[in-house]
């Protein structure tokens, strides 16, 4: 006699085979420590870029068969899932990574619970006033003591390994002095785009140093591109500005006359003519020259001013500053006598 199946099965591999086959990327996340309030609202969040469905792992390999899929590797996917689910969505793997590392948030670490990382308390003043709180965390092997009036940690403890067990009161005392070690959300387990796998450690990008490496790569490249004058769309009106402020350099030494050097050769020979003059007699020089040398040298005047000005103003600022600090600690002795 063939065993009956139950229609709510049937009505899940169906949904999960919908899932499988509609296109897009396929991810595999573990829901295990998720409260079930905390569960809905995600699923609220998420609903619009992705298509969830929790399910046996038994269902999710029927269903996956039922599209073509090798089964090795959804096992592959979910072999870290203690309560898996199978998720279906157009975002790219990366995408994936991050909109559910959202959902991650710490917890209070319960008996029972294996530390994920070592546990570390630093060396800190908690903030707390004084009371039971001091002989609790050192039940617990956290060094505390009261000083200046607030709960301190006394050094930083390592209090628990990676993969150790909480035990007792650990874990609350963890809580109070702001230590929630183990996280809950949606962990994923691993995507599958394109006929390609991604493991989560592949998709973890720190997207802020990515971009930041992206535009250094862009810059060296650049240079680089211009140093051996590799000609592009992009490095070519550097290049041609490049060569046309030698060619200028080259043809002023040269003494070549032409459109663009003419301004140069005038202006430099302008400021021979004024050197000239400025070695005369005042007395032999015209109304308008002697207006020009003028003009000249209050220029020179003014642009060295600035410069002894500038170059003043921090050492007096400084005298200013020790000054006011003589003056207050007179003025803090004259509070001492009266």
């Amino acid at each position: 006699m063939i065993p009956k199946v139950a229609n709510w099965k049937r009505d899940t591999v169906s949904s999960l085979s919908d899932l499988v086959n509609g296109g897009g990327t396929l991810a595999v996340i573990d829901i295990h420590g998720v409260p079930a309030g905390a569960m809905i609202g995600m699923r609220e969040d998420l609903r619009s870029n992705m298509n969830i469905q929790v399910a046996k792992k038994r269902l999710m390999k029927i269903a996956w068969e039922n599209a073509g899929h090798d089964f090795t590797d959804l096992e592959e996917l979910y072999a870290s899932a203690v309560q898996p689910a199978l998720v279906q969505t157009d975002m790219n793997s990366f995408e994936v990574y991050s909109e559910l590392k959202k959902t991650e948030a710490g917890r209070a670490a319960k008996p029972g619970d294996i530390a994920p990382h070592d546990i570390i308390v630093e060396k800190m003043d908690t903030g707390m006033p004084p009371g039971p709180i001091v002989g609790e965390l050192n039940s617990v092997g956290i060094p505390a003591k009261i000083m200046g009036g607030s709960v301190q940690i006394q050094k930083t403890t390592t209090v628990l390994k990676e993969g150790e067990v909480f035990e007792d009161d650990l874990g609350m005392m963890l809580s109070k002095i702001g230590i929630n070690p183990i996280v809950t959300g949606l962990r994923l387990c691993g995507t599958i785009e394109d006929g390609v796998r991604f493991e989560p450690k592949t998709l973890d990008l720190d997207y802020e140093k990515f971009e930041s490496d992206l535009i250094s790569f862009g810059a060296g490249a650049f240079n680089l591109a211009c140093n051996i004058r590799w000609f592009t769309n992009d490095t070519t009106p550097t290049l041609l500005a490049k060569a046309s402020s030698e060619a200028l350099a080259v043809a002023l030494e040269a003494a070549i006359v032409t459109t663009d050097t003419l301004p140069h050769f005038i202006s430099r020979a302008h400021r021979g003519a004024l050197g000239i003059a400025g070695s005369l007699d005042p007395e032999a020089l015209d109304d308008e020259l002697a207006h020009l040398l003028g003009a000249a040298a209050e220029a020179a005047a003014t642009a060295a001013t600035t410069v002894s000005s500038t170059e003043e103003a921090p050492a007096e600022a400084e005298a200013e500053e020790e000054e006011e600090e003589e003056a207050g600690g007179f003025d803090g002795l004259g509070s001492l006598f009266g």
